[in-house]
């Protein structure tokens, strides 16, 4: 329950108080440029000027002063009556020559006010404390959020955000800035508490001191002690004694405290230490606003920028999640319906699978119930119940099905078969763990199946319409699921060249080299042009006349300036025979999907990457791209060194080059070639375990039984170190990208 109340607190927070808060974001950054721009501007005494010699200097050139002030920026200004007006001016601190009028900024001054109180006054102040702890709240969700996401506290600062565009973007941004957040909500609550009286803020009540007797003449500044003893650097004000108010004192306020001194004996009166609550007031005060810190003040203007991103991808985040639950025709109540079909979703996404079930019984004369997880329920009408059940980052729940294990847990045992149909990212350590924890509680409550477990990578539109085959055969029914995943926006890209190879048996294969139009900066910051992308990123391809998207892993990045792949003819393949099919030249529509969890980040770190077959493309980017020379071996397999060595020539040329560190082999289907790509990492385990133990870094790509041969081996030569694949999964060291 306390998860769904910190994901509701962290929506509806963002989604009502968001506008108020980019108002405070945006003023909070205008009003940081002003500690930074005085700090610069200001003129600052030198060090071991006392307060006594600037007063005197600046007594000697200005008449009539009544106060001298030290700015947080380190100018001196003093106030002073010139002809019965009110002046005041920048001086010299060492030489007390007036340097100009001195006078507030009326911009600065709007700002700040706009910034406190909205221009309400105290209903504003109000208002804005209310945002403060709103952002306070948001922080402290969005934190505990991230946390569970990523899979625990550890991982919260070294593990990979995934996610959409605008979720990546709200998260990496919130993740560095979230103490900086905290730390300015919480000051400027305090402030907010002192202004109106609930904490106190100065040194509380000031002694009654009187001058002694007017038997001699005042003392100038630069003769009494306690001005002789202390630093400009450390003043705050200093009050000179009115001359028509015998009775008047000097008072001066430092860092350290505040004083009082017989105008005409020179002896300090009273000193009265800076109390707690204005030393904590004054450091909250700094912290805030970055006045009298100008690095601080920088940082703080960051977290200004930081505001508007926030608040725009967070809505982003939301819409998209909105976006992504269909409307579903024909949705019968539950008490009439022979099939259910309850999802739980994080982002929406899972909701387009449910609507692809959901039409297809309902065309083929079902009453259908579609619903969110936690309303499960299983009437007597019912014949058949499924559930389709995201994992939110590794293996949670989605927010708002956090409670349906247990709701499932508690109802009766029904006859009726229930069937778990998972979705995740094999990137992380617990992929489909909410799936798999569901199909736990139902087995475990007696609960019968019409089909196992399956989980599905990615949203792979090609692995449910495999799951919706079996369940045609299942219900002795033809079903025809027509899932259609929303296309982003799609880019042309042509030809350029291709190399062909024969296959080695299993079909002939190209890999095939294209480029786009280079539009130019401008149309780049419009989104207009081919985006960014690393080797290991995936490819989707629309094929002519079939909505349904393929997806191939980039063997270059964008700074190669083409893009590659490699493509195997399959038999009756929609998209594998038209790409196939490409002659120098023609031009297909395409678009970039980020594949965060396993491309390589730059490191020094020895990497290992195994492929086999087709899947050696990534791979191949990953060397090309390695221009730094890290430690790179490659443990490669495939069936015959004529006919499927897919990038062979120019991996050699690398491994020339040192981009490449060392080359493995493995060829089934030749004599003396070395079996499978797992017989050869066993061959070489011992340099395995040392390369492990260095804190290298795994990449597997290839077929799904190749993944698992893989892990097989692995397991057997790390066990001598007390390793496996899922800890070193779990580390962010191992990653696969399987079909």
């Amino acid at each position: 329950m306390i998860v769904v109340q910190w994901r509701q607190v962290h929506r509806w927070l963002g989604l009502w108080a968001g506008t108020l808060a980019l108002v405070a974001g945006v003023t909070g950054l205008v009003l940081a440029f002003f500690p930074v721009r005085d700090t610069w501007q200001a003129v600052q005494a030198e060090p071991g000027l006392t307060v006594a010699v600037v007063a005197q200097r600046a007594a000697d050139r200005i008449p009539g002063i009544e106060e001298i002030r030290r700015l947080p920026s380190g100018d001196i200004v003093v106030y002073f009556f010139d002809g019965g007006q009110a002046r005041a001016s920048r001086i010299d601190p060492a030489s007390g020559q007036a340097l100009g009028d001195y006078q507030a900024s009326a911009v600065e001054r709007w700002v700040r006010n706009l910034h406190r109180s909205f221009m309400l006054n105290d209903p504003g102040r109000l208002g804005a404390a209310a945002v403060a702890l709103a952002m306070l709240l948001l922080t402290l969700s969005g934190t505990l959020m991230l946390v569970r996401r990523l899979g625990g506290w550890r991982r919260l600062v070294s593990e990979r955000i995934r996610g959409t565009t605008a979720q990546r973007i709200h998260g990496v941004s919130g993740r560095t800035l979230v103490l900086v957040l905290a730390l300015s909500s919480l000051t400027a609550l305090y402030m907010s508490a002192t202004t109106f009286s609930l904490i106190p803020a100065d040194s509380g009540t000031e002694p009654d001191v009187v001058s002694a007797p007017a038997e001699q003449p005042d003392r100038a500044a630069e003769s009494l002690p306690l001005l002789q003893a202390l630093s400009a650097n450390s003043l705050r004000k200093l009050n000179f004694p009115a001359a028509d108010d015998p009775e008047d004192v000097w008072t001066v306020s430092t860092d350290a405290g505040d004083g009082w001194i017989d105008r005409r004996s020179g002896n300090m009166l009273a000193w009265q230490p800076a109390a707690t609550t204005r030393i904590l007031y004054d450091w909250v005060y700094a912290l805030h606003t970055g006045q009298g810190l100008w690095a601080w003040a920088l940082v703080l203007s960051l977290v200004g920028l930081c505001i508007p991103v926030f608040w725009v991808s967070g809505l982003l985040t939301w819409r998209e999640g909105r976006g992504r639950v269909p409307r579903l025709a024909d949705n019968s109540p539950a008490r009439r319906a022979d099939v259910l079909i309850f999802v739980a979703s994080e982002g929406g996404t899972t909701w387009g699978f449910a609507k692809a079930l959901h039409d297809a019984l309902v065309r083929n004369g079902h009453v259908v119930h579609t619903a969110p997880l936690e309303r499960f329920q299983a009437p007597g009408s019912a014949r058949q119940v499924f559930i389709l059940a995201a994992s939110y980052g590794d293996g949670q729940a989605p927010a708002h099905a956090a409670r349906a294990l247990d709701r499932i847990a508690g109802l009766a045992t029904g006859a009726i078969p229930v069937s778990v149909l998972g979705f995740g990212d094999r990137q992380f350590p617990a992929f489909c763990g909410y799936a798999e924890a569901l199909d736990r509680v139902l087995r475990a409550s007696g609960w019968p199946q019409t089909l196992p477990l399956e989980c599905i990578h990615q949203q792979s539109a090609q692995q449910f319409g495999r799951w919706g085959t079996v369940l045609s055969e299942a219900l002795g029914e033809r079903l025809t699921l027509n899932y259609v995943p929303r296309i982003p926006p799609t880019f042309s890209l042509e030809l350029a060249e291709r190399q062909d190879y024969e296959g080695g048996g299993v079909g002939p294969t190209a890999i095939l080299r294209l480029r786009w139009q280079d539009r130019g900066l401008f149309a780049r910051l419009l989104g207009r042009s081919m985006p960014n992308f690393k080797a290991g990123d995936l490819v989707g391809v629309v094929p002519p006349g079939n909505p349904v998207p393929r997806y191939y892993s980039l063997a270059s990045s964008f700074r190669d300036g083409f893009l590659e792949i490699c493509v195997r003819r399959m038999p009756d393949g929609v998209c594998s025979g038209f790409l196939y099919g490409l002659k120098p030249g023609d031009c297909i529509q395409a678009f970039i999907k980020s594949n965060p969890g396993f491309t390589l980040d730059a490191s020094r770190h020895p990497v290992v990457l195994i492929g086999a077959g087709t899947g050696v493309a990534p791979l191949a980017g990953f060397i090309r791209a390695n221009a730094r020379k890290t430690p790179m071996f490659l443990y490669f397999g495939a069936r015959n060194p004529d006919q499927d060595f897919y990038f062979g020539t120019v991996i050699r040329r690398w491994l020339s080059e040192g981009r490449l560190s060392a080359l493995c082999t493995a060829f089934s289907r030749v004599k003396g070639g070395g079996g499978y790509v797992q017989d050869a990492l066993r061959r070489d385990a011992d340099r395995l375990r040392t390369l492990v133990s260095k804190g290298a870094v795994l990449r597997v790509c290839g077929s799904r039984p190749m993944a698992s041969g893989v892990v097989e081996a692995l397991n057997e030569i790390l066990a001598p170190l007390t390793l496996s694949v899922h800890q070193l999964r779990e580390r962010g060291r191992y990653a696969e990208d399987v079909f």
